[in-house]
């Protein structure tokens, strides 16, 4: 009885989130904390694309607290891999505004305002593209948690305490200078860093164990040892796909897998395959591949998911 129960929950909860019609456009993902697929057995968040059986040019994407309070909306170029596009605004579970973001193609663009979850405000941002492709971020206006205002018109004293982080330093024209340090309070670890122009010269993580990791960039994006296109190529050439059925399918298969500390590949998810056993041979190639240069976040090795499409074509 408790299964029957809770399977018409789930069912009515969905139909009141994305008012189903008999002919279903709408997709219900289950995500965890992670913001990992999921079941519905072990999920945190809910996130529902509208028309995400039409071919579409964008789609409203809505995601849910587990308590139905709505947590972000915004429209994605993509339906199977976030590909935020436009306006997103995103909600605290008491249902106060957390932030209003821009993004073009997937990356931050424009004016980016924040609030604390008490609805006081929290920050005033602009993100510019620069020609190397980078993202620059502009910090203009800080308040502290007591309502300070403490950087103004993109001058002062940045220093914020969260649940997870704290960090301090100070602000000139829009961008971080002089000396700034932060602490990583889940991981125990430390960190101080020296700008100069608004441009990270050095920093130097300090890990639990008090080893000391030397950076010069801040964030480092996990990479095949012996490069992307060297991967492109092990995939394709890895990719079996069985004579009985060579003339019959094309398509996408839409993967993911987490880039661990060690470099290692693991965790491979199918988020939408073809079929014809062309989705587990996606999965082993994953489980086979060598390992990559993991993702470093101030110098210390972090776990990074990974989004990869595969398109398959045969010959006609």
């Amino acid at each position: 009885m408790k299964i029957t129960v809770r399977l018409l929950f789930l069912f009515f909860f969905a139909f009141k989130l994305h008012s189903q019609t008999a002919t279903q456009t709408n997709k219900l993902i289950f995500l965890d904390s992670t913001w990992a697929e999921s079941s519905s057995d072990n999920y945190k968040y809910l996130r529902i694309i509208e028309g995400y059986y039409l071919e579409k040019q964008s789609y409203i994407v809505k995601e849910y607290y587990k308590s139905s309070v709505l947590k972000s909306i915004g429209n994605t170029l993509d339906r199977e891999i976030i590909k935020k596009d436009g306006q997103f605004i995103s909600y605290y579970e008491n249902g106060k505004r957390e932030s209003i973001e821009t993004f073009s193609k997937g990356k931050k663009i424009g004016k980016e305002f924040n609030w604390y979850e008490n609805g006081n405000p929290k920050s005033e941002l602009e993100y510019f593209n620069l020609k190397d492709g980078k993202t620059e971020c502009k910090l203009y206006n800080f308040w502290n948690s007591d309502k300070k205002q403490t950087v103004i018109d993109g001058t002062g004293d940045y220093n914020i305490l969260e649940e997870s982080c704290e960090e301090s330093g100070k602000i000139k024209n829009g961008l971080p200078e002089g000396i700034w340090k932060g602490k990583n309070l889940k991981k125990k670890s430390s960190f101080v860093e020296n700008y100069e122009n608004g441009k990270l010269v050095s920093g130097i993580t300090t890990d639990s164990l008090n080893i000391e990791h030397l950076y010069t960039v801040k964030n480092q994006e996990p990479s095949p040892k012996r490069g992307i296109n060297s991967f492109y190529n092990y995939v394709a050439n890895a990719m079996y796909i069985p004579y009985e059925v060579r003339n019959k399918i094309s398509g996408k298969i839409f993967l993911t897998f987490i880039v661990d500390e060690e470099g290692n590949l693991v965790e491979p998810k199918i988020k939408k395959g073809i079929g014809y056993g062309l989705d587990e041979n996606a999965l082993e190639l994953i489980k086979k591949a060598k390992k990559w240069n993991p993702g470093l976040l101030r110098g210390v090795p972090v776990r990074v998911l990974y989004s990869l499409p595969l398109t398959i074509k045969t010959a006609q």
